[in-house]
C-alpha cells in the first residue's frame, strides 16, 4: 500500500514554482543508480504499432526515459504514461518519440523538396502544424527530426530527408524546422544525425565514412550549429565514425565540438541500436565498454538496445563516474522540465477531426507544394498549356493514378488513401473538365528487373496515346525507393519506364513529364523525348493539385534545385561548391567531352517569366559591405524569383570552393515590375572561413560576388 503525502511533504522536484535546476538536483538526489540508468534508455512497447502496442516480448518499463515508435494514439499513450506517474516510486514522466520528418497526418513536401522552395518560412509553419498534430492526435512530444545531413551522393537514400547539398541552405532550413517544432513549447525537435553520416562510401547506408576535419567544418557541421543556435533541445548521434572513433563514442565531437564550441545544452540520443553496433565497426563489442565509452563521450540516451542498463556495473568497475551519470540524467530531466512534462504529463484526447488535416494545414500543404516543384524543361514554351488546343489528354504512367508517390517515405500516421492525398488523374479531371481524358498505366513501373507484364501495359498505353492530342507522362520513384537503407547503385529509371518513354516518343505527340522522386535522377536520354519536364518530388497531400495549377498557368513555377543532377552515375560526386580543378581546361571524362558539367546544376529552375538582373554594385559601409542588384520580371506572368548569392574567394592560404552560397532571398515580382535586392555582408561571417582546427580566419584579398550567377562583381577586401 502506497503511503500518502501531505501538501507540505511534497518533494521539491514536484513544485512547479521552484527553479528548474533546483528541481533537477532534488530529483537526482532521490534516484537509485538503476533509476538513473532507466532514464537514459529509450525503449519500445511491444513489437508492432497496434493500438495497445504491448506484448510480453517487449514489456513496458515505466521508469525508462522515453518510448519511441509508439503508434497507439493519445489515449493508449496516456494509459502507459499514467503507470509511470502513478505506479512508480518517483513518478517521472516519459518522453514519447517518433520520426516526424514532413508531417504527421497532413503530409507536407519531403525535406529535399522543401529546400527547393528556398522558403524556410514555409518549413517553420509546416513543422509547427506537424508538432500540433502529433501531440494532439498521437501524444508525441519528441519529434525525431529534422534530418540536416548535407548530401553529395544521390545514391544515398536518405537525401530525401535532408535539405540538399549546400551547408548554408541546409542551415537555414534546419533552424526553421527547429523553431517550428518547438514553437508552442510542448514538443521538442531532434536534429539528426550528428555528424557526417551522409559521407558514407558509394552512398551505401550504414557504411564507412572518411572525411577530413576541413570537410567536417566546411560541409557537415554548419546545419547542426544552426539547429543548436535555434534552440533544439535534443540531437541524435549518427552510426558512422570519424577520425577512427564511432560517433556515439567520440568525445571530441559530442562534447568538445557540440557542447564546447557550438554551445548545445540539450541531450544527445543515439540512433537506433547504434551503441551495440560499435562491435560491427571493429571498435568494441563489450556491452560494458560500449556503455561507458558512449556515456563519457556525451551520448546521454541509448535508443532501442537497452544498453545503458549496464551503467550500474560500469560504475562499479570504475569505468564510469557517478558525476558523468548524474550529468547525463540532469540533461534528460532538464528537457522534460522545460517541456512541462511534470505539470502536464498527459496528451489531450481529442477526436481526429478536431486535430488533424485542419483547413490551415491543408491550405499550407498546397501552398508549399506549389513552391517546391521545379520546371526543368519547357521546349517551345509548351507550358502553360492552352486548354483550347488540347482537348484529348492521355495520362500515362505508373504514378498517374496512385496516391503514395506524393506522400513521401516518412509519412508517420498518414496512409495512401483519399483521406490523406489525391492522384494526378483525379486532379487533371478537375482542371480539364471539358477535355476527354484517358488513362493507361503503361508499365509495372517500379521494378528494376525486366517485368514480363510491361510489354502488354506498354501496348495499351501506346494505343491510348495515339488517340490523344498530348501526353502527361507520370513516372519516377515510389517513396520506398528512397529513405533509410534505400540506397541505389544507379539512379536511372527502371527498365519498364524507359521502354514506355521510348515507345511513346515514336508517336511524335507532345509529352509533358511529371516526375515524382526523393532524390536526383539521371535519365538525360529519356528526357530528350519530353517537351516539358516538371519535377514534382514527393510534395505531399496536395501535390497533384499544385502540379495541375502549374501546368495550366494558374501558378508560375518558382522551385530551384537544392542539389546537382548528374548526367550519369559516373559523375558522382558532383556538387556546385566543389574546389577548383588543377587543369581547368581538361575534361573530366573522355566520354563526355564538352558536356562535362552536370545535367542540371544547383539553383536551376525555369519559370513562365524571365527575370533580368541589373548591374551588381558593392559598396563599403560602417559595418562591412553592401551589395545591390535589380531584378525585373520581363515576362507576362506574376512570379517568384529566388536570388541566390554566391561568393568566390579567389586565393586563400587554405583553398576555398569555387563558390559557396552565403545568402538567398525569394521575391514576389509582378509582371513588368523591378525590385532592388540588398545584401548586407558581414565580413567576419561571410568572407571568413574555418581552419582545420575550427578557428575562423578573415584574410585580405579578392572576392567575387554573384547574384544567381546572372550578375557578378569583384571586390577587394582588407580590414
Amino acid at each position: 500500500m502506497k503511503a500518502k503525502k501531505t501538501a507540505t511533504e511534497q518533494p521539491l522536484y514536484k513544485n512547479p514554482k521552484a527553479p528548474i535546476e533546483e528541481r533537477i538536483k532534488d530529483l537526482i538526489s532521490r534516484m537509485t543508480i538503476e533509476e538513473k540508468a532507466d532514464q537514459l534508455c529509450q525503449d519500445t512497447i511491444g513489437v508492432d504499432p497496434n493500438p495497445d502496442n504491448y506484448s510480453l516480448d517487449n514489456p513496458y518499463c515505466p521508469t525508462c526515459g522515453s518510448v519511441y515508435q509508439f503508434m497507439g494514439g493519445a489515449k493508449n499513450r496516456n494509459k502507459f504514461q499514467r503507470q509511470a506517474i502513478e505506479e512508480t516510486r518517483l513518478g517521472i514522466p516519459l518522453l514519447w518519440a517518433i520520426d516526424v520528418i514532413h508531417g504527421w497526418r497532413t503530409m507536407f513536401p519531403v525535406s529535399l523538396a522543401q529546400a527547393a522552395s528556398f522558403n524556410p518560412a514555409l518549413t517553420e509553419k509546416s513543422q509547427r502544424i506537424a508538432a500540433r498534430e502529433c501531440w494532439q492526435d498521437g501524444g508525441i512530444d519528441w519529434c525525431l527530426g529534422p534530418m540536416v545531413e548535407v548530401g553529395h551522393d544521390p545514391r544515398w537514400g536518405r537525401n530525401v530527408e535532408g535539405y540538399g547539398e549546400d551547408p548554408y541552405t541546409a542551415s537555414q532550413f534546419a533552424a526553421a524546422a527547429v523553431r517550428g517544432f518547438q514553437k508552442d513549447g510542448r514538443v521538442t525537435a531532434c536534429v539528426k544525425h550528428f555528424v557526417g553520416y551522409s559521407a558514407c562510401e558509394g552512398g551505401r547506408d550504414y557504411s564507412y565514412t572518411e572525411f577530413s576535419d576541413r570537410a567536417l567544418r566546411e560541409w557537415y557541421l554548419p546545419p547542426f550549429e544552426a539547429g543548436a543556435k535555434a534552440g533544439a533541445y535534443t540531437m541524435m548521434s549518427s552510426f558512422n565514425e570519424w577520425d577512427g572513433k564511432p560517433i556515439p563514442a567520440n568525445r571530441a565531437l559530442l562534447t568538445d565540438e557540440l557542447r564546447g564550441k557550438m554551445g548545445f545544452s540539450g541531450f544527445v540520443v543515439s540512433d537506433c541500436g547504434a551503441l551495440h553496433r560499435m562491435g560491427n565497426m571493429g571498435y568494441t563489442s563489450d556491452p560494458i565498454e560500449q556503455t561507458s565509452e558512449a556515456l563519457y563521450a556525451g551520448n546521454e540516451m541509448a535508443m532501442g538496445d537497452g544498453l545503458y542498463r549496464n551503467i550500474p556495473e560500469a560504475v562499479e568497475k570504475g569505468l564510469l563516474s557517478m558525476e558523468t551519470v548524474d550529468e547525463a540524467v540532469a540533461r534528460v530531466l532538464r528537457v522534460k522540465f522545460k517541456l512541462g512534462c511534470f505539470e502536464n504529463p498527459y496528451a489531450p484526447e481529442l477526436p481526429r477531426e478536431k486535430t488533424c488535416i485542419l483547413p490551415d494545414a491543408d491550405e499550407l500543404s498546397l501552398k508549399f507544394a506549389r513552391e517546391t516543384m521545379v520546371l526543368l524543361k519547357n521546349n517551345k514554351k509548351l507550358l502553360p498549356l492552352d486548354s483550347k488546343k488540347f482537348r484529348r489528354i492521355a495520362i500515362i504512367g505508373p504514378s498517374a493514378n496512385e496516391i503514395h508517390p506524393h506522400l513521401g517515405q516518412w509519412r508517420a500516421a498518414a496512409e495512401a488513401t483519399p483521406e490523406y492525398g489525391e492522384t494526378l488523374l483525379d486532379a487533371a479531371k478537375k482542371f480539364f473538365p471539358k477535355a476527354e481524358i484517358s488513362f493507361a498505366r503503361g508499365c509495372a513501373g517500379w521494378d528494376y528487373r525486366t517485368n514480363p507484364g510491361d510489354a502488354a501495359e506498354c501496348e495499351k498505353a501506346v494505343a491510348v496515346a495515339k488517340e490523344a492530342d498530348i501526353v502527361l507522362l507520370c513516372f519516377g520513384e515510389l517513396p520506398w525507393m528512397a529513405g533509410e537503407i534505400k540506397s541505389r547503385r544507379d539512379i536511372c529509371l527502371p527498365p519498364g519506364q524507359r521502354e514506355l518513354i521510348k515507345a511513346l516518343s515514336a508517336l511524335n505527340k507532345p509529352i509533358i513529364g511529371l516526375c515524382c522522386s526523393g532524390r536526383a535522377l539521371a535519365f538525360q536520354e529519356e528526357a530528350e523525348a519530353m517537351d516539358a519536364l516538371l519535377w514534382l518530388w514527393q510534395s505531399g497531400r496536395r501535390a497533384p493539385t499544385a502540379a495541375m495549377e502549374i501546368l495550366t498557368g494558374k501558378v508560375n513555377p518558382s522551385g530551384k534545385l537544392p542539389i546537382t543532377f548528374p548526367r550519369s552515375v559516373g559523375q558522382i560526386p558532383i556538387y556546385y561548391n566543389c574546389h577548383g580543378k588543377i587543369t581547368p581546361e581538361a575534361h573530366d571524362y573522355q566520354d563526355l567531352q564538352d558536356e562535362d558539367g552536370p545535367w542540371f546544376p544547383f539553383g536551376y529552375g525555369l519559370a513562365y517569366s524571365t527575370y533580368k538582373y541589373g548591374k551588381l554594385k558593392i559598396k563599403k559601409t560602417a559595418n562591412g559591405l553592401e551589395a545591390h542588384v535589380s531584378v525585373k520580371n520581363t515576362g507576362k506572368y506574376d512570379g517568384k524569383e529566388t536570388v541566390i548569392w554566391y561568393l568566390s574567394d579567389i586565393e586563400a592560404k587554405f583553398t576555398q570552393p569555387v563558390r559557396r552560397v552565403i545568402a538567398f532571398e525569394k521575391l514576389s515580382i509582378k509582371a513588368g515590375e523591378t525590385k532592388d535586392v540588398c545584401l548586407k555582408i558581414d565580413p567576419k561571417r561571410d568572407l571568413a572561413y574555418s581552419l582545420p582546427n575550427g578557428i575562423k580566419i578573415l584574410e585580405p584579398g579578392e572576392f567575387v560576388l554573384s547574384a544567381s550567377r546572372q550578375s557578378e562583381a569583384s571586390f577587394w577586401f582588407e580590414e
